[in-house]
């Protein structure tokens, strides 16, 4: 729709921008460039919603016009939040806490127009089921990707199936943004729908 308003995608993800483009949207990147809250003793809840909303307000700021939309992505072991390792060892760590054992994958999605001071946000929730494996395997898992920068020190669309056993729900969501609900939420809050086929 050539009427429709600029759409920004407010995150250096990669993995985002490629679940955008695959969908045939047309659209900027630009970075927010703000620090994460990373208080994780914070509802997994909270803390995506913020993340997500302040990332959102920081490139809305720049392109008033523009409908831009963040997203912020955590895992959820039982009561225990997992952010992106710090180093090695916490990746290694993290692994081996999801061996074996299902958890959930929450995306908050913030998406904002200054300009008609309007406003969407949601939260979808993924059940991902984890394989037994034994260390050397995770081990040869990480060895096959970079997990510094993934929520859990994992990445479903990155030989996920040497680790992942089943998910229940958005795949996407797991990669980082819940597709279905974006698109809908474009399409009837902003008149936004892929172009490029």
């Amino acid at each position: 729709m050539s009427d429709a308003p600029l759409l920004i995608l407010a995150s250096g993800s990669p993995r985002r921008r490629d679940l955008l483009n695959e969908a045939g949207y047309r659209f900027q990147v630009e970075n927010p460039g703000i620090e994460e809250n990373e208080d994780t003793t914070l509802p997994i809840r909270q803390l995506t919603a913020e993340n997500a909303r302040d990332k959102a307000a920081a490139v809305s700021a720049r392109f008033p016009e523009a409908v831009v939309i963040a997203a912020d992505t955590l895992v959820l072991l039982g009561e225990t939040v997992l952010s992106k390792p710090a180093d090695r060892e916490e990746a290694t760590r993290m692994l081996a806490s999801l061996n074996g054992r299902s958890h959930e994958v929450f995306t908050a999605v913030a998406m904002r127009q200054e300009s008609t001071s309007k406003v969407i946000d949601l939260t979808v929730t993924t059940a991902v089921h984890f394989k037994n494996l034994t260390s050397e395997e995770q081990a040869d898992y990480h060895a096959r990707i970079d997990p510094m920068d993934k929520a859990g020190a994992y990445a479903a669309q990155d030989h996920g199936t040497l680790i992942i056993d089943r998910i229940e729900g958005s795949m996407s969501n797991v990669i980082g943004l819940p597709m279905d609900e974006v698109a809908q939420a474009l399409r009837e809050h902003f008149g936004i729908t892929p172009e490029l086929r």
